[in-house]
């Protein structure tokens, strides 16, 4: 059996300081995605989202344990692109306008007819409606900055702004807010959530 830790294999991209802004170089990866908008707080389809995806990352991950190539590898954390159309609702805290990608890395090891077989796998076991709105997309930010933000995600938003006056001191800001979450909010106090806040930035 082959074990591969591939958090640690891109420290770099998912870990990061809590105190210090760091630029990084993101290439290409597999997401399984989905696309919806509305408040994450109250939104049905953000639920349903969100357990589409590990439904069918875990899957995968067992599949490819159980298989002639004997990989097991931890299944990533759950990412999320934002944005809205103006993108003044969130300095108004408008979660209804919010626009969102939720989003988890599929490591290179895994072929993508085992991840589409653990789709059909999912969709013949379990009633779940955001399943029909999964895809599997490559995605490369490219350059960017980041840093942790530890704490509620209601208190992001200073964490955010230093990010932000970071690169626009140097450069200037494209493509979307990006937030990988690095804790389990079902068992972690909200006071020791870890969030990497993570920005594109031109070079």
């Amino acid at each position: 059996m082959i074990k591969r830790d591939i958090k640690r294999e891109f420290r770099n991209l998912y870990f990061a300081s809590a105190k210090t802004i760091g630029a990084v170089d993101v290439p290409a990866f597999s997401y399984l995605m989905i696309d919806g908008e509305g408040d994450p707080n109250s939104s049905v389809s953000y639920t349903q989202a969100v357990e589409a995806l590990f439904s069918v990352s875990y899957t995968t991950k067992f599949a490819l344990k159980r298989s002639p190539q004997a990989i097991d590898y931890t299944v990533m954390p759950l990412e999320g692109l934002w944005w809205a159309d103006d993108w003044s609702v969130f300095l108004k805290d408008d979660r209804s306008q919010w626009k969102w990608t939720m989003m988890i890395m599929q490591p290179d090891c895994v072929p993508s007819d085992v991840i589409r077989d653990a789709m059909d796998r999912v969709r013949k076991t379990k009633a779940l409606p955001a399943l029909e709105k999964l895809r599997l997309e490559t995605f490369e930010e490219g350059l960017c900055a980041q840093i942790m933000h530890v704490g509620p995600f209601t208190e992001e938003r200073p964490t955010i702004e230093k990010l932000h006056n970071y690169i626009d001191a140097r450069s200037t800001r494209r493509g979307k807010h990006h937030e990988i979450y690095l804790s389990d909010i079902r068992r972690a106090a909200p006071s020791r959530w870890k969030t990497i806040i993570r920005q594109p930035m031109n070079a």
